[in-house]
């Protein structure tokens, strides 16, 4: 008699819910697409992955959408042409101080943070038989392929490289596409920034000898000091290549959310990702990082309101009211 007093009050209670739910939904979208970059990249990987599971969880259509990457995500997220997306902190700062090269002159100030995904290391792959086994052996003029234009890795890596007095001609592409071209002789070196493992990264793995090259510690050192980045090691086991950990630099990536979306729709979406932190990493490893403790990485982008209040009630993050958007 208890249990079925209790199973009554339990199915009232969620019947509630679910008539409370439903109301709170009344001004969500009806579906929304995650900008992420190129197919062989880590954000496509990754942002396929959490695109779907929130589509699942909340029981709306959504998906994942290709996109040349952070700066272009940040255009699409602003302009309301994509829900969400994904972006890195260095083209996230670019694009509020309106040297997006997508939209020169605009503040992109619609893009809101949204949750912490990963650090994104910046490391070389060659082929082994290029006998390219540091970054002073990279040749004069040598063919590096930089990712898709506008990514993190073609805005950033050819500066650095600058910097440590690399020459090269710089070519563009998706990751994959970019992997096939190192291994037919086209590429000499390509410079990747993305999470780890890079799906390309692993690819070439299986197909090939690769060599994965990390910085010196004074390659390190003075790249640190040029770029808003800070220091990295890439975990052996990250690759089969690997045989100890490789020094590298890396910058935080964050998700983002067009600031006008409803707060609640964005506080359930970031619930969905936040809340079990296995269901990420089995989505991608590096997932690892997409934890409510690295909500204090940011320090340019306001935050949504949805968002903010999921880290204040779970995370006790204590975000200043001038950085929600609206506050």
């Amino acid at each position: 008699m208890r249990y079925t007093t209790f199973t009554a009050l339990a199915a009232a209670a969620l019947a509630t819910a679910s008539m409370a739910q439903a109301q709170d939904r009344s001004d969500w979208p009806a579906s929304f697409t995650v900008g992420t970059a190129s197919q062989g990249g880590t954000f496509f990987a990754y942002g396929s992955g959490w695109a779907n599971l929130v589509a699942e969880e909340l029981g709306i259509s959504g998906g994942a959408e290709v996109t040349g990457g952070p700066m272009q995500n940040m255009a699409l997220v602003h302009t309301g042409d994509a829900a969400f997306g994904m972006t890195t902190m260095g083209p996230a700062a670019e694009s509020l101080a309106g040297t997006n090269p997508i939209a020169p002159g605009l503040a992109m100030d619609k893009a809101c943070a949204m949750f912490p995904m990963y650090q994104t290391p910046f490391s070389v792959t060659a082929l082994s038989s290029s006998g390219i086994t540091s970054i002073s052996e990279i040749p004069d003029g040598a063919r590096i392929g930089f990712g898709p234009a506008g990514s993190t890795s073609d805005t950033y890596f050819p500066r650095m490289l600058e910097t440590l007095g690399v020459n090269f001609e710089r070519r563009n592409g998706g990751w994959s596409d970019l992997g096939g071209q190192l291994q037919d002789g086209l590429l000499d070196v390509i410079a990747f920034a993305a999470g780890v493992p890079v799906p390309a990264v692993s690819q070439l793995e299986v197909q090939t000898d690769v060599n994965i090259i990390e910085f010196t510690a004074e390659e390190q050192a003075a790249i640190m000091a040029e770029y808003p980045v800070s220091a990295f090691e890439i975990a052996a086991d990250t690759y089969t290549t690997l045989e100890a950990p490789a020094r590298s630099v890396s910058m935080w990536n964050f998700a983002v959310a067009n600031c006008d979306l409803p707060e609640s729709f964005v506080y359930e979406a970031t619930n969905v990702v936040m809340s079990d932190n296995e269901r990420m990493v089995n989505i991608h490893r590096a997932a690892r990082s997409t934890l409510p403790e690295h909500w204090d990485k940011n320090n340019v982008l306001k935050w949504h309101p949805g968002a903010a209040r999921w880290f204040q009630e779970n995370a006790g993050a204590e975000i200043p009211a001038d950085m929600i958007y609206g506050g």
